[in-house]
């Protein structure tokens, strides 16, 4: 198996970098934001995770080993595919999905393109246990006014990873009202 690799980036398309190694190219799924971030010549460490299917070999790679772990993971739960956990990698954070995980709210992962109530809830489930929260600073759950504001700030357009770390720049003891907190939390991009 394949578990680390490095090399040139050859080019690449739209979920994918062509790695050169000595005399060939790979072709690795990424994540968008690794994609978007890395160009043509830039030299790429990755933590990859070979999917071996029986018409299909794919490279999927990552920056560091957690998020490669979280993808082996992913793919654990039921109606989760490598194309699905990747996206989901390319929306969420790993604090993210674990912030998630650990504070029960499975709205998060349905916030994920492709990714239904059903599937989230699926996905909560199995990562429940297998998450841990060291190293996180406190994860606590998100209220009904937060709940609100959050999605206020995704229908807006905010990935729910900048919408997260809005919601978390809000100092605790701020008004508890919907709207105070989304115009705190507006000040946060402004910022």
């Amino acid at each position: 198996m394949i578990a680390y690799l490095e090399g040139h980036v050859m080019g690449g398309g739209e979920d994918y970098l062509t790695i050169r190694l000595g005399g060939m190219g790979l072709r690795v799924f990424v994540p968008l934001t690794l994609r978007t971030q890395t160009g043509p010549g830039a030299h790429l460490a990755l933590h990859t995770h070979l999917v071996v299917r029986e018409d299909l070999l794919a490279l999927y790679g990552f920056e560091t080993p957690e998020e490669r772990d979280l993808f082996v993971l992913l793919l654990g739960a039921n109606g989760v595919g490598p194309r699905t956990a990747l996206t989901m990698l390319s929306v969420l954070s790993v604090d993210a999905v674990r912030r998630a995980v650990l504070s029960e709210q499975s709205e998060v992962f349905a916030r994920v393109p492709g990714v239904g109530k059903k599937t989230a809830q699926k996905i909560l489930l199995h990562l429940q246990g297998k998450i841990s929260g060291e190293g996180l600073a406190d994860v606590v759950g998100l209220g009904d006014a937060d709940s609100e504001v959050l999605e206020a700030l995704t229908s807006l357009g905010y990935s729910v990873v900048e919408a997260q770390a809005a919601l978390q720049s809000i100092p605790r003891d701020a008004a508890k009202d919907v709207e105070e907190r989304l115009r705190l939390a507006l000040q946060y991009f402004n910022s």
